[in-house]
Order: structure tokens, then sequence, then C-alpha cells
């Protein structure tokens, strides 16, 4: 496979290694760039001359003594075997580690990892090699290295990290998996038991007063409290300052218990249906849902704060939820040390995590600069079933987590049944992340003792696993006679375990009696909400001085010296520089305005979508790059030393997993405007669980308030079906109860205020507006100066009509199609005809529109025109709302938004416009 010329050429050539030819192709290529990348043993055989690895390769011989390179070759040659074993070892030895609690034998051997493959035999067994610090040995015998090899990755721990192309990195977990890992002491182990005890107590506590109700139990994986003890405990010790976990239903209780701290007399309650319906949480949610904020607090008495995030059934969606929120944190965190401040941990059950999309796309969020939050602890509660859907029928993969193969991200794979090697993956885990800041994945490989969710037999579909299942004790008991047996621990201190197990279960009792009354305890405070809000508080003034637009607009050209603006921006910040003065302000220039302003008032502003820098339509330009050297400056940061930050971001090509990051940046920080925009409208779509779950009903299910603001561009304009609607229906449908602002306005000035509106208001709402796409640049659509220096947003935008007494028909529109309307109206000489917009939809503004329909003739027809087809668009939301016998002008029905000609769609625009006033 590989040798070397006498003079000094590198040749490859094929050795006769079986499987393992690759390993030694790897190394050469790597001793070729960097021959101080591989180990010394490589190094030495890669010097050696070809004649000599020739002819043992060839025929398999020893040269004769007096050929002293032969003798140098047959030794250089056993030796890289050894290397290539030990390399073997590291990629393929997780597949025969004893991970399986369920397992009634080890796994078979693999063929890549049997001596013979290499050209070694019993012979060698007790010939030493040089090993150049594998196992802490600078040589040892093969024997000696085959035991360290199976304790390093043979035994209840695989570690698979050989697909990591950073080689510091590889060398850093080699350099601790295959150290020798000693027992931890007495207190290490008491602490162990402690916490299996105490996970066991409650789950055994709620099976026996709370029978058949769900629960989502982590009974057979116990040890993840375990693990968690001991990332927290690692966290406490290295100076984090706080941990925040998004996880699904397994387990969830147990975590609020046993890591957050939630008393025992709230869950309870919560089984007892004991909630107050007077409380700010209206509707509620089910327990296994609910997200909490405590303090987790080590036996030796230090402490971290920790929060749990709320989620809903749609288990991994809480993945790139509580990334945001973690990044929110860290962003407000002094030093700027990420992976100090805050450590995100997701727990994910096994099937979600091979099976969501969603997984994928928070993995890949994990390296990209608006969205790294310094690395992820991962951790796989993995029951080796789904529902009741076995590996075979739910994944593709060999396991559950070689989906995190693709950011390279290590994974340690546990057995459940061996707490203390928990702790061992705990540790390294964190180590991992602090040192490289990278995500991390722990698979604990265990399985649950019932059903999905306590009220399913799992042996229906499952009967010989759970036979298995049935038979095996507890992690607990298992632990503990482990202890006695290896003489850790006597029998008297097992039993002062299983007093504290004991007590956590009178305890348990005591807080559900004291807990009985008819008041439910005071709950522990949901998740990043901030405080509440004074909703009968003034709207905030919206308004700037001129001295302020003119500020903002200026710092579009102002850039650094000797920057070069691209030849075709350079002119539109000309345009948007003198627009003050020319009397009129385009639509991107009245963004620009809003969030400079913001900046200006010490709001924080966040922007950021998969073109959110340039804008979709070349409108924005929110980041310059310089034309000549790639460099990079962003206007609104230079406006004043004092004045908050302005963070836009291009995200990647997602939907789901991007909202979901904004969502929970915007709990976490209350105080920032932080905005998402899609590509186009339509496309938010692919986000419609986070719309469901989070946007429109977290306030209600969970007390959780969220200022999130989407920006989709909306507007049918003979770019098909998938470039028209932002569904405007689906939005509407999910509006009650004063839960969000859906708003399309029509002039720069108002989606202005609207803005600033939405960021300086104290009662925080998300905010959907439908924005413009040909509107950007229509002439028609501008502001005055005057209307940025006074007024507020308008949710009705009045017909200029002074003179009603002649008015036969009022029109009522939103966005885009009011200027198809108008024009036609001035050309066609119509006075006989009103024009009124709604700017906002959602809350309804009745007053302000009952109020301008009441100016009109009682006579005057009243129609609702809209572009969308009659079965989409606003008309089925606002209808109720006009109380006058009213029809409406539009497409009609269709599956699809829109038509995908050109031609055939300004047809239809000339027929609804034509239409409106007949």
């Amino acid at each position: 496979m590989v040798s070397q010329s006498h003079a000094g050429e590198p040749v490859l050539r094929r050795l006769e290694f079986g499987l393992n030819e690759w390993l030694v192709d790897e190394q050469y290529k790597r001793y070729l760039e960097d021959p101080g990348s591989v180990d010394q043993t490589w190094r030495d055989f890669f010097a050696v001359p070809t004649s000599a690895i020739g002819r043992q390769a060839r025929h398999g011989v020893t040269a004769p003594a007096q050929d002293r390179a032969g003798d140098a070759g047959d030794a250089a040659l056993k030796a890289v075997r050894v290397a290539a074993l030990i390399d073997a070892y590291r990629v393929r030895g997780h597949l025969v580690a004893d991970t399986d609690p369920l397992a009634t034998e080890h796994r078979a051997a693999h063929p890549e990892l049997d001596i013979t493959a290499f050209g070694l035999g019993d012979e060698d067994l007790d010939r030493e090699f040089v090993v150049d610090g594998f196992a802490g040995r600078d040589a040892m015998t093969l024997r000696q290295v085959l035991d360290a090899l199976r304790d390093s990755y043979c035994r209840t721990v695989g570690a698979e990290y050989m697909h990591i192309k950073a080689f510091e990195e590889r060398r850093w977990i080699q350099q601790r998996v295959e150290s020798p890992q000693p027992r931890p002491d007495r207190a290490e182990q008491l602490q162990i038991l402690y916490r299996l005890g105490a996970a066991e107590a409650f789950e055994t506590f709620l099976q026996t007063k709370y029978v058949g109700q769900k629960r989502y139990s982590l009974e057979g994986g116990e040890s993840a409290i375990v693990l968690l003890d001991a990332l927290l405990l690692r966290s406490i010790r290295a100076g984090v300052g706080e941990a925040v976990i998004g996880m699904a239903h397994r387990g969830r209780l147990n975590v609020l218990a046993n890591i957050v701290g939630k008393a025992y007399a709230e869950i309870f309650h919560e089984f007892e249906d004991a909630v107050d319906i007077r409380s700010v949480q209206g509707s509620g949610d089910v327990k296994y849902h609910l997200g909490a904020e405590g303090t987790y607090r080590a036996l030796d008495g230090s402490a971290i704060a920790v929060s749990v995030v709320a989620n809903p059934s749609h288990l991994e969606i809480v993945g790139p939820v509580a990334q945001g929120v973690v990044r929110a944190k860290q962003d407000l965190a002094a030093g700027g040390d990420e992976a100090r401040s805050v450590l995100p941990v997701v727990v994910h059950g096994d099937a979600a995590f091979a099976g969501q999309g969603v997984v994928s796309e928070t993995l890949n969020m994990s390296q990209l600069p608006g969205y790294r939050t310094g690395g992820t602890v991962h951790i796989v509660i993995n029951n080796q079933v789904g529902f009741t859907t076995s590996p075979a029928s739910g994944r593709s993969s060999t396991y559950a987590t070689d989906v995190a193969r693709t950011v390279e991200a290590p994974v340690l794979h546990v057995n459940g049944d061996d707490p203390e090697a928990v702790v061992r993956a705990a540790r390294l885990a964190f180590d991992y992340r602090r040192t490289f800041h990278k995500d991390v994945v722990i698979d604990l490989v265990c399985y649950r003792r019932n059903g999905h969710s306590e009220v399913d037999d799992p042996s229906i579909t499952l009967p010989t696993m759970y036979d298995r299942i049935d038979a095996r004790p507890s992690v607990r008991k298992l632990y503990a006679e482990a202890l006695v047996r290896r003489g850790d621990i006597g029998e008297r201190q097992v039993e002062g375990a299983l007093r504290d197990y004991q007590a956590h279960l009178e305890q348990a009792f005591a807080e559900t009696h004291a807990a009985a009354g008819p008041v439910p305890p005071e709950p522990t405070r949901p998740v990043a909400i901030g405080d509440p809000a004074d909703v009968t508080a003034p709207r905030a003034a919206t308004a700037i001085t001129e001295e302020t637009v003119r500020r903002v607009v200026a710092s579009q050209t102002g850039v650094p010296q000797g920057f070069t603006v691209h030849p075709r921006v350079l002119p539109q910040l000309q345009r948007r520089t003198a627009m003050p003065d020319a009397g009129t302000i385009d639509w991107a220039t009245a963004e620009t305005l809003a969030l400079g302003s913001l900046l200006l008032d010490g709001v924080p502003v966040r922007l950021s979508g998969q073109d959110s820098r340039r804008g979709t339509f070349g409108q924005r330009h929110a980041v310059l790059t310089d034309r000549r050297t790639g460099a990079e400056h962003t206007p609104l940061n230079s406006l004043d030393p004092r004045a908050a930050a302005f963070t836009p971001y291009d995200s990647m090509l997602s939907e789901l997993a991007a909202l979901a990051f904004e969502y929970g940046y915007s709990v976490a920080r209350p105080e920032a405007l932080v905005l998402w925009e899609a590509q186009f409208g339509d496309f938010a779509n692919g986000a419609q669980t986070v719309m469901d779950e989070y946007i429109s009903s977290s306030e209600q299910k969970w007390g959780q308030r969220s200022g999130v603001t989407l920006l989709l561009p909306h507007g049918l304009e003979g770019q098909g079906p998938d470039h028209s609607s932002a569904r405007i229906e689906r939005f509407l449908q999910l509006c009650a109860r004063d839960n969000m602002t859906v708003a399309m306005p029509s002039l720069p000035a108002n989606y202005f205020h609207l803005l600033r509106q939405q960021a300086l208001d104290g009662h925080k709402k998300p905010l959907v507006v439908f924005t413009p796409k040909s509107m950007l640049r229509l002439k028609a659509a501008t502001s005055r100066l005057p209307e940025f220096t006074t007024g507020a947003f308008r949710p009705v935008v009045p017909d200029g009509t002074t003179d009603t007494a002649g008015i036969k028909r009022v029109l009522v529109c939103s966005g885009k199609v009011f200027y198809d309307l108008d024009a036609h109206r001035r050309n066609a000489g119509l006075t006989d005809t009103a024009i009124v917009r709604l700017e906002r939809l959602y809350p309804f503004p009745d007053e302000e529109l009952g109020a301008e329909l009441a100016r009109f003739p009682a006579d005057a027809e009243v129609r609702w025109v809209q572009e969308e087809p009659e079965n989409q668009g606003a008309w089925s939301f606002v209808a109720p709302h006009l109380h006058r016998g009213i029809g409406c002008v539009s497409r009609p029905q269709a599956p699809a938004p829109a038509v995908g000609s050109a031609r055939r769609h300004a047809g239809e625009q000339k027929d609804l416009v034509e239409s409106a006033f007949r």
C-alpha cells in the first residue's frame, strides 16, 4: 500500500491489510502533508526504504539477517500493523462496545478488529511495540495494547469521533478516552446512588399515586438524572453562570423536580388538575409540556441557575427555541464568553432525534455566526423504541445519533445501567464543549420500563423486549449491588442511601397532603417571560425629530475611509440620503429610519433571514461589502457609540429552525426588536409548527410572552403560486384574545410607526407584517417627511375625499391592490368611489373603520377587494366585522394561491380591478 523509494520519492503501493488498507492510506496522506501530524510509529514506517517493505508486502517473508534494511522493514511493518490496529479500534470499537443494557450477550467481534486482519498472530501477543504515547505508554506488548483498546473503546462507553476532520480534536479525545479511568471515590459513588434513588423515588410515587395518568416516566433511564447532575456540577466548577435545558416529554417531570427544583406539591397539583383557572396561563397546558426556572443545588451546596423551556408535543422543535433563548442570554452576559456564560443542553428521544428534520437544521446552526452558542450538549435518552416503532422501522442509520456526524460532533454511546460510565461521559462531553465550543452528543442507551405514556401495553408489539425489561432490576438496585460486591461501599452505606430514598417518598407524601387544600402552591416561574407589562399603559410615542431623520439617512453613505461601495449599490444609498430634501421617503428608507431611531433610543435590533442583510429584492443593504476587499460595514452601527447594537444576519436556508430560534431569542430578550424575514412570504409555510405552537398560543398556554416580528413579502404579481401569497388566512385563523398583531401596511410611514410601536410598547405581542415586493419601488407608495416626525400608526387609512355626499361605492382593501384601484379610479376620472385602506387586520379596528364608513351615505355600497382567491386572503375574517351587507371582489376560489403565467395574471388583475368599480 505504502512504500518509499531509495531516492526519497513517495510511492503508493497496496499492502495486504485486507479490510484495513484505507487506514494506512489515510495515515500516509497525512504524513505527506505534515509528518508531525501522525504518530512516531507511522513516521518510522514511512521512512523505511522501498526495497525492504516491498519484499515483506509481496512475499510475506523475512529478509536475510545480513540485510539490515530487511530487518528494519520487518520491524516497521509489524509496528505499522499495530498502529493500524489501534486506529481500527478508534474507528470501529464503538460497534462492539457493551452499551446495550438489554443485550442478552456481548456483541460479536467485528472482523476489522481481529488481529489476523492486520497480519498479526498469537506469536506477536507478547512482542513489544513502540506505541508513541498510546494509553500513556511509549511501548507495550500487543497483549497490553489489546487490553487497553478494549478498556478504552469496548466497555460500557463507545466513543465515536474519528469522523472529525480536525486532528487536534481527535487527539484531545484520544488522550482522554485512552487514559486509565479511575473509579470514583466514595463521595462520588454515594452522590450517584443518591441521585438514582431520588429519580426512582419520584417515578415510583407517581406510579402508585396516579395510576393510569400520562407522565412519560424516566423508569429505565434514571441515569439521565445522574448525567445532568454531573454535567451541572462540572458547569458550576467551570464558572458557568446558567444552564438552559430543552427537552421533550420523556423524564421531563423528573428533571423539573430533581434538577430544576420544582416543588413536588406543584407537580402533584397539576396531576390533580388543581390549576387556578384565573392564572396568567389562560387555558394552560398539560404538565409534561410546561417549563420552569429554578436553581440546581449540588449535594455540596453549590448552585447554578437552570431552566427547562416549555414545548409542545412537536418534540424536537424545542431544540432551536432553546438555542435562541441561550443566544439571547449570552448576548446579554458581560464579557462575551458565550461558552462560559450559559450552557445549552438539549435532551432528545432516540426516535425523534433520527426522525425529525429540525434536528438536522438545528445542528447546522451550531457554528453559524448568527446562531452559535458555544456548543450544545445533546443527550439522547435512547429507549431503543419510539411509540411502538422499532429502530428497524424508524431509521435507516446504524445509530439514532448518526445525523450528528454531519457537523462532526463526537458521539459517546454509554450504557445507562453503568452510572459511573455515564458520569465519565458527561464530564468528557462538557470538557470537549468548553474546549472547542462545538456540539457533542451523549447517546444514553437505556430502555423504557412502561409504555410510551403509561396507558398502553408495550408487550403487544414488543413482547420479547418487555420480557427482558420486566425481569431487569432497576438501575439503582443494580448499582447498589455492584458497589457492595466490589467492596466500594458497605451494606450500612447502602442502607443509608435507601433511607434517603425513603425520605424522598415521605417528603412526597407530606407535600401531597400539604398541597391538598383548595389553593394551589405558588407556581415555579415560567421560563424567561420577563416582567408582566402594564396593559393599560398608554402607547409609546413613535414619531421622531427631523434631526434624527437626517442623522440616520446620513449614516447610509458615511462609510469608512477607503471603503469602496459597489457601484450598483451606491446610487441607492445616495438617493436614500437625499430623500428628506426630496420630500418623499420610500419603503426601504422608512424601515432604515425605524431601525436607526430605535438604536438611538437604546433598543437593540436583531434581524435575520435567508437574504435579510441585502434584502431579497435588493432593497435593504443593511450590511455593505467592499467591492475590492470584501470587508463589511454596517452603517447603522456607526450612528453613535452609545446607541444599541444592530445585528443583521443572513440565515441558513431554513424556516422551521430559523424562526424557532428567533422566537426563543425574543422570549429571553423582550427589550429587543427581533425581526425574522422570509425570503418570500410563502416560505413561512415551512415554519407552521412554530406559528401554531409558539407564536400564536404560547402566552395562553404557558404565560410566555414574545415580541418576535415576522416580515413576510406578499403580493400577487405574476410570479407564480410559490412567490405570491404569505397565506394571510392562516395567520388570521390563529388570531384570538389579543394574542398577536397582524398588519398589511401600504404606506412607508405606517410601516415605520408600526415597527417603532412594536419595539416600544411594554406589552409584548408577536407581530406579523405582510410586506411588499414590487411596491418597494412604486413611486406612488411613498410618504412625506412630516409623516415620520408627527403622528402614529394608523390601523385605517381614510379615503381623501372630503365631499362624501356623492359617494355611491366604498372599496375596502389592504396592501398593494390599493394602488391598482387608485390608478384605475384616477385614470377613469371616477368621483363616486371611495377607497379605504385597512392597514391592521388584527386586532380588528372596528371603531376606526366604523367611523370612516359612517362618513359615507347609508346607501353607499361597500365592497371588500382582495387580490387573493375568494377562499384565501382576509375575506372570511373581515366579513363578520363589516356590518353592512357587503360583497367580495376577488379571484375565484382556487386550491393554489396564484396562476403560473405572468400574462394570465395580468389579465386576471385587470378584470379584478375593473370589477371593483362595476
